[in-house]
């Protein structure tokens, strides 16, 4: 299939407002591809390449960009996963050199709409609106089938990509049934909504679980006999990092399993240690046994699937909760209560709180296990933080965010200089009115130009709610937030009122 084809429907589908035109456009072009083309374009579709990061900046982008533009369409979806298949492939001195080369050599060939996308799809900023479940519907009305089939499919293969291209193929109905439940093939988490407040994700007078929630690595652990697999929530193996995880499970009264959970460093006070500290056992080169030393790890487990043969995940969660607790002590499950009072929620949510976790998880007693869906089945709370930063730059967005300015870069004030100290960017909590708004505003006030990124006086102050701050060598401050997003613009504040990055700083775990 042409790439250009590909372009155009993400285009349609980007300016598109409705849900199901969206995916009467995506099942349209989809119904087309031939099936070995169906991963790529699933991925090209959702902004993420089957080869995953491609480890290209924007400027090496920018600079291929600057070649001369196809006058026509040419360009296959098969050539184009080739060359990021290329591009995976350099190495070492000069690789920089040699991905611009390569860059340069497609984007040669490609349209002016085409460069844009493929712009786009390089550096993660794909946002036409066909998210994964909007994909998903679309494959199961490309291929006649029920869409909670095709996504309980998804749900035990982990990938959209690999199910569409089978589903698309003759044998439909084979093609479903072999997707079940297997050891060591992991399978989508379960992801939760968010709520403000725990009583706002109870239902009034109806049981529901609260349990911690933990700020570690999420993890799903497979077991037979003694033969056990660690996964990360991307479905990364990852067992030889977690020794100290593989021999909690192996140690469990049980011949098979299939655990949800987290694993987390903990202090010598038994507080957990930031996400940050977490994320050191997973890096790469690794010297594992002197990391165990230094950071051991805790698994922590709130879901089980699969117990000595039994199929757990279309169980209610009460059940399956129940079998938990007939396997894994009490030190190693996630604490937890069980009620319909929001002030006893509450007060369970101030302890978790009090010791150092980011909140609660709010779960309804009668859901199954939907892998791979966000849903009102489980929901978190967290505190969340704020800051008044000021906007330094902005970048022009891509998707249906162009023609905006979109992606804002952040800065705290340093009090020692008189200046700004860069924090990092987002583009996340913007409504359309916001954008247009933005927009104007920052043209308003522009200094200069690089590239696609617009740098402005430091005037305005913008309200940034956050999880938690790490230490980070990316930005001149040495710290960035983490899930940072807008929560509104302060026209009431002026840049000397904005906080400080000593304040920033504070935030920062010891």
């Amino acid at each position: 299939m042409k790439l250009d084809e590909l372009v155009q429907v993400s285009a349609a589908v980007a300016a598109s407002p409705g849900r199901l035109d969206k995916i009467s456009r995506l099942a349209e072009l989809l119904s087309k591809v031939p099936p070995a083309d169906v991963p790529i374009a699933i991925g090209f579709l959702t902004g993420w390449p089957r080869q995953g990061k491609l480890g290209v900046g924007w400027a090496t982008v920018a600079s291929a960009r600057d070649r001369a533009v196809a006058p026509t369409s040419s360009l296959e979806l098969r050539e184009v996963d080739s060359a990021f298949e290329q591009l995976l492939t350099v190495k070492g001195k000069n690789s920089g050199r040699e991905r611009g080369r390569l860059l340069g050599e497609l984007f040669v060939r490609a349209t002016a709409d085409e460069q844009q996308f493929l712009a786009a799809l390089l550096i993660g900023e794909v946002r036409q609106g066909a998210l994964e479940g909007v994909l998903l519907d679309a494959v199961a009305k490309a291929a006649d089938l029920p869409a909670d089939r095709v996504r309980r499919a998804v749900m035990m293969a982990g990938d959209l990509g690999a199910v569409a291209s089978v589903v698309l193929g003759d044998d439909r109905e084979t093609a479903l049934s072999a997707y079940r439940l297997e050891l060591f093939r992991p399978v989508q988490p379960m992801l939760a909504d968010s709520a403000p407040t725990v009583s706002d994700a109870m239902t009034p007078g109806v049981p529901t679980v609260v349990e911690w929630k933990l700020d570690g690595a999420r993890i799903q652990v497979h077991r037979r006999d003694d033969q056990v697999a660690v996964y990360t929530r991307n479905l990364n193996d990852v067992t030889a990092a977690v020794p100290e995880v593989v021999e909690a499970v192996t140690a469990l009264p049980a011949r098979e399993l299939m655990l949800d959970g987290e694993v987390i460093a903990l202090a010598p006070d038994g507080r957990p240690r930031s996400f940050q500290t977490t994320m050191r056992r997973f890096g790469r080169r690794l010297d594992v046994a002197q990391l165990r030393v230094e950071l051991p790890l805790t698994p922590f487990f709130f879901d089980v699937l699969v117990h000595d043969g039994d199929s757990l995940a279309d169980n209610p969660l009460s059940e399956r909760l129940d079998r938990l607790d007939s396997i894994i002590p009490a030190s190693s499950r996630v604490p937890r209560i069980v009620t319909s009072d929001p002030e006893e929620a509450a007060r369970f949510q101030a302890d978790a709180l009090a010791r150092g976790h980011e909140g609660v998880m709010v779960k309804v007693l009668s859901a199954p296990y939907a892998a791979g869906r966000r849903g009102s089945a489980w929901v978190k709370v967290k505190e969340a933080r704020t800051l008044d930063l000021v906007v330094l730059a902005v970048e022009w967005g891509s998707g249906r965010r162009k023609g905006w300015l979109s992606n804002i870069h952040l800065g705290a004030r340093d009090p020692a200089t008189g200046g700004f100290v860069m924090l990092g960017k987002t583009f996340k909590g913007m409504t359309d009115e916001m954008l247009k708004w933005q927009t104007t505003e920052l043209l308003a006030r522009e200094v200069s130009r690089d590239g696609h990124i617009v740098h402005v006086r430091p005037e305005l102050v913008v309200e940034i709610a956050f999880n938690d701050a790490q230490h980070s060598s990316q930005y001149p401050g040495g710290v960035a937030l983490r899930f940072a997003r807008v929560k509104g613009y302060r026209p009431d504040k002026s840049a000397a009122e904005a906080d400080t990055i000593d304040t920033v700083r504070a935030f920062l775990p010891d």
